[in-house]
């Protein structure tokens, strides 16, 4: 009797829908939960990868931003720069304050006649110049080295030379 109960529900066109239904169902339910497991793992690796990316993404812009901030300090460097070497005398500026500065000093002892002694005074200390300028090492590089203090040292040499000389020319006529 058993088999005969089970044989007239199967024979039922009501519980054989219903079975093809729960099959379906199942089914559906078994793919539902495949899918969402697959879902899950890609939530989880598009996680890692937008994870990934945000770090790189961070890394680059510190880096970015260092070099920003080292290109602006950079560029004051340069700012402040340009403005000294702007504020320093030319190499040319600098020979004639010393060409000037020796004929005054050999000025002060021919004082009598301001003006033509000047001339005079002038004239000789360009052929002063000129002399050493033509000597094996340019006076150029003697006299304007890149120490203010060697200048000055080398400016009283000059000066005390050139006076020496004056006064020797002096002596011998």
């Amino acid at each position: 009797m058993e088999a005969n109960w089970f044989t007239t529900i199967i024979a039922n066109p009501f519980a054989k829908g219903l079975a093809i239904g729960i099959f379906f169902c199942i089914i559906l339910i078994i793919r539902g939960f495949l899918s969402r497991r697959d879902l899950a793992q890609e939530v989880t690796r598009l996680r890692t990868h937008l994870h990934t990316k945000l770090e790189i993404d961070s890394k680059e812009n510190e880096r970015r931003k260092q070099e920003i901030d080292m290109l602006k300090q950079e560029r004051d460097n340069l700012r402040i720069t340009v403005q000294s070497l702007n504020q320093k005398p030319g190499r040319k500026e600098i020979r004639q304050y010393y060409l000037y500065q020796t004929a005054l000093d050999m000025m002060f002892e021919k004082a009598p006649g301001f003006a033509p002694a000047w001339q005079i005074t002038l004239k000789e200390a360009e052929n002063l110049f000129e002399k050493s300028e033509r000597g094996v090492v340019p006076l150029l590089k003697r006299l304007m080295p890149s120490n203010t203090n060697k200048q000055v040292e080398e400016y009283e040499r000059l000066s005390r030379v050139s006076l020496e000389d004056g006064l020797a020319k002096q002596v011998s006529s």
